[in-house]
């Protein structure tokens, strides 16, 4: 449950591999420079409970900082490589780190926050120099590849998306136990769930600084197993990487499904992926015909996860299962789930309401004790805002969240059903449903489309697309009208951020939505 212990075992087997690059980082020379990393750390007097920020893209250094961190019991936090200068100060300040580590790659965005924050004890940069950085490489050359003393478990602290405000840290109490002396929850799961052992090789395809790829690769070096990373998520390189590496394990959002799903017959079947015996997906719902597509392509090895940072809950879903109940996300595999109504009342089997679980993760919003008392009742139970139901079999459905409802003429609709439908459209490439301002009716349903050939934007396509939802969906769940991008705002772990969109509709009106 270590990676310092198959660095004695397996020195020389690959921890990670860069799928686009082919570099290989082994078992020792990631124990080697997480150590140097740690020592590092220690001579800039970080103790454990303090903290460290890290604005990577998926590059060699990325798992060596983070692991140089969780062997000091310190708290890591990545950030999103897309923001701007003033939200990842934003971060930096607020997750109280007093050291930053970028990629040369990011030097525009990062450079500003090593003038601005002199708060920071030192910032350093990866593949390269920034200006008022000092390089990582050289600085920890020297330093001993043996543990420090007294290793102790860090944690990381995974910020949301910030796709209904600013992005709020979800911060866990750190382990008491020293490092590697007891099984990690999530790696005894993992092992125990999917049958993640030395022998896997996953398959990495979204960025390190989201919660899951992130925390999964951290568990592949405890099992001593094999991580492919991709630098950036690409459809057919992702296929490309399953058939050369002989990917068992690999983890997707909906989003990359739909890609796949959308390349060309030729492309999708001149990969081998039958190498692969489970394939986990989770993040966002996942429309029932992209999902019916992939386990007929894939075959049913495709497994759903539910759950969030937050840790306060979990359900999982088999092939098999997912068949005989489609659209769930399975039964709960950690925590119980309870659904709730407004006035805080359980509702019955087949109701929808707000999703709670009880016997969760303990778990806060940092330096947001209102957000963290709204999530929680006080019995302990906990949420993240997510609607849904549970069938009488005890398997739960997701509807949408909470924040994504829109109000028209009184009546709650819930725009993920009607993105589900629409992504279905052969000329859909991406699509986002929320709520516009209606003077009769408070809101009105607004679809903005990415086409797959931008060229065909105009009246028609618009005409043809709500026709489509008209013959599919009841009358009140219908855009009134549809407009079209070139690219919908999505992160890389497949996060759409809809606040981006729907501010220049509601621009000058007050609205508790945004």
């Amino acid at each position: 449950m270590y990676p310092g212990k198959h660095a004695q075992e397996t020195p020389d087997k690959p921890a990670y591999v860069m799928a686009g690059s082919g570099r290989v980082v082994t078992y020792r020379e990631l124990d080697e420079r997480s150590n140097q990393c740690a020592w590092l750390f220690r001579e800039l007097s970080l103790e454990p409970g303090d903290g460290i920020a890290i604005f990577m893209k998926n590059e060699v250094g990325f798992l060596e900082v983070c692991w140089g961190a969780q062997r000091s019991g310190l708290y890591f936090t990545p950030v999103s490589t897309h923001l701007t200068a003033e939200e990842i100060e934003y971060i930096v300040r607020d997750c109280g780190a007093t050291v930053f580590i970028a990629s040369q790659a990011l030097s525009e965005a990062a450079a500003p926050i090593a003038e601005r924050m002199t708060e920071l004890r030192r910032c350093f940069s990866v593949g390269g120099e920034i200006p008022g950085f000092d390089r990582l490489e050289d600085s920890i050359v020297k330093l001993p590849t043996r543990n420090v003393p007294n290793e102790q478990e860090g944690s990381d602290i995974i910020y949301s998306s910030g796709t209904t405000g600013l992005p709020k840290g979800i911060k866990h109490p750190l382990p008491s136990n020293e490092i590697g002396s007891a099984p990690v929850m999530l790696a005894r799961m993992l092992n125990g769930q999917y049958g993640m052992c030395p022998e896997t090789v996953y398959l990495s395809p979204a960025p390190l600084y989201h919660s899951a790829p992130l925390r999964f690769n951290m568990c592949m070096g405890r099992l001593g197993a094999t991580s492919i990373i991709m630098e950036r998520f690409d459809a057919e390189q992702a296929l490309a990487a399953v058939e050369k590496y002989r990917v068992t394990l690999s983890q997707w959002v909906p989003s990359m499904f739909v890609r796949l799903l959308k390349l060309p017959e030729h492309v999708k079947s001149g990969y081998d992926v039958s190498s692969q015996e489970v394939v986990l997906h989770a993040a966002a719902p996942c429309p029932v015909p992209i999902k019916a597509q992939m386990i007929e392509w894939w075959g049913p090895v495709i497994t759903e996860y539910y759950g969030a940072t937050e840790g306060h809950g979990a359900t999982s879903i088999d092939s098999e299962d997912w068949l005989a109940h489609p659209g769930s996300v399975g039964q709960t595999t950690f925590g119980v789930i309870h659904i709730m109504d407004d006035e805080g009342a359980e509702l019955p089997d087949g109701e929808t309401g707000t999703i709670y679980f009880a016997g969760g993760s303990d778990f806060s919003y940092h330096n947001d004790p209102d957000k963290t008392a709204s999530a929680k009742l006080g019995n302990g139970w906990a949420t993240v805002g997510d609607v849904g139901y549970v069938d009488a079999d005890g398997y739960l459905y997701l509807t949408d969240r909470k924040s994504n409802m829109i109000i028209s003429g009184g009546v709650n609709i819930y725009p993920q059903e009607t993105e589900n439908l629409l992504i279905t459209h052969p000329k859909v490439e991406d699509v986002a449903v929320f709520g516009v301002p209606n003077e009769d009716f408070g809101e009105e349903v607004k679809a903005v489309v990415q086409p797959m050939d931008f060229s065909a934007a105009g009246p028609e396509l618009g005409a043809e697309l709500l026709e489509f939802c008209k013959q599919n969906l009841s009358k009140i769940k219908c855009p009134r009208s549809i407009d079209f991008e070139r690219e919908l705002p999505r992160a890389e772990s497949g996060k759409l951020f809809k606040r981006r969109l729907k501010e220049r509709y509601w621009l000058g009106h007050e609205t508790r939505l945004l």
